[in-house]
């Protein structure tokens, strides 16, 4: 009785400084996470079917490469353009142009009738994730203090990660009621998610307000921002090596779920819940992981975590059952818990006015890993033999650790 006293006690604590630090926050900081929660259940409906879909449609895995590679190139020529104009038309205006190109490009999923179609939907969506990948840390960056920022934003992406739980279950549940794991019976799921998408802009549309509006926001042309942050910056060419391997599982992910299910007999549960499971242990953990980031350290935090996602990899290529291709599915989630903290790490090494640069800089670096990397995991995948994609994987990780090494800990940025 008294160890189950003391834990309630514990709880109502947590869950008390949870509160308050959520009510202390800024609005945007909170209509942010309130966008995200919807979006993130639209997302989450078709992620552990995009690539399968695009295979339905005739694609194979080196064709498949070909598609996200493209894709890459065309979000690869936005970043530095959406960081910029973030810094000059305002924050709230990209939010919204990011919510709508994957309107359009959901919907051109939808309409697809072969796999060539996909590449023009695939670069829509690639470019909508950039920009927000661009604009929403530029919303913490502005919001939360340097002391609290990597709880700040696990609180986010923990709030945010509960919808996906369940959407993988309800995409699984449409998928088996429409047909199975078919064209017929993934495509609806992308016209649900366009409906969600709507959702969520109406969000920012009616109630974001830019964090920085009235603030004195120097708009330096993009080639001047490059400059400044280069300049001003904190090992930022090494940093930016570092975020570029660290990029490597991102865009080569969408193999995951290809070699589930042809490779060991995933069906359509199997796959949503190694999804389900991914988001269940960020809901879990990331609360907890951001406020042990910012009492004991970034980089000590990353370090542990770096080798639990690259056994996710090995777990997945082992797997003998459904179980254990859930179990991957799972710890694959230490990949999202690593990127948010990097992400607190990364806001700091340069000034806040010239975050839009700096986003844009690091969106670009992404940008090309993402033209390269799915195009060298389709080639890993035809002529080394599937395995190998996800060893290349685990290897990288290593590398990772070995740059993040030489990294500070942190910098003491306003």
């Amino acid at each position: 009785m008294v160890s189950g006293a003391r834990l309630s006690v514990m709880l109502e604590g947590t869950v008390g400084r949870v509160v308050g630090f959520f009510r202390r926050q800024k609005k945007p900081y909170r209509v942010n996470m309130a966008k995200n929660v919807v979006q993130n259940f639209s997302l989450g409906l078709t992620q552990q079917y995009q690539s399968i879909y695009i295979s339905e449609l005739g694609a194979s895995p080196l064709e498949l490469g070909y598609v996200s590679g493209i894709g890459g190139v065309a979000a690869t020529l936005v970043t530095v353009p959406a960081g910029w104009m973030a810094d000059r038309y305002g924050i709230r205006r990209m939010l919204l142009v990011a919510i709508a190109l994957n309107v359009v490009g959901y919907s051109i999923f939808g309409l697809a009738g072969s796999w060539q179609e996909t590449i023009l939907a695939y670069s829509v969506v690639t470019v909508a994730m950039c920009v927000g990948l661009v604009v929403c840390p530029m919303i913490c960056g502005s919001t939360l203090k340097n002391e609290e920022r990597v709880t700040g934003m696990q609180l986010c992406d923990t709030v945010a990660a509960i919808p996906r739980i369940v959407a993988p279950i309800v995409a699984a549940y449409f998928i088996t009621r429409l047909g199975g794991i078919s064209v017929e019976g993934i495509r609806p799921l992308f016209w649900l998610e366009a409906v969600g998408l709507i959702m969520a802009f109406a969000i920012i549309y009616l109630r974001f307000e830019d964090p920085r509006a009235g603030a004195s926001i120097e708009t330096l042309n993009p080639l001047a921002g490059l400059t400044r942050v280069f300049d001003e910056g904190m090992m930022v060419k090494r940093w930016l090596l570092y975020r570029m391997v660290s990029s490597l599982p991102r865009y080569m992910a969408f193999f995951v779920p290809l070699y589930a299910r042809e490779l060991k007999g995933a069906g359509s549960y199997t796959l949503g819940l190694m999804d389900t499971g991914y988001w269940l242990l960020v809901v879990l953990l990331a609360l907890p992981i951001g406020m042990s980031a910012d009492r004991f350290g970034r980089k000590r935090l990353i370090a542990l975590m770096t080798p639990v996602y690259s056994a996710s990899l090995l777990v997945l290529v082992h797997a003998p059952n459904d179980t254990a291709l859930i179990l991957s599915g799972a710890l694959s989630a230490f990949l999202m818990l690593i990127s948010v903290t990097q992400g607190a790490i990364n806001a700091e090494l340069v000034p806040r006015e010239i975050h839009g640069s700096w986003f844009g800089l690091n969106g670009l670096c992404r940008g090309v890993v993402n033209i390269a990397s799915p195009v060298l995991g389709g080639l890993i995948w035809e002529y080394l033999g599937p395995d190998y994609v996800f060893y290349f994987l685990a290897l990288s990780q290593l590398v990772n650790l070995l740059i993040l090494a030489t990294m500070p800990e942190s910098a003491t940025r306003g």
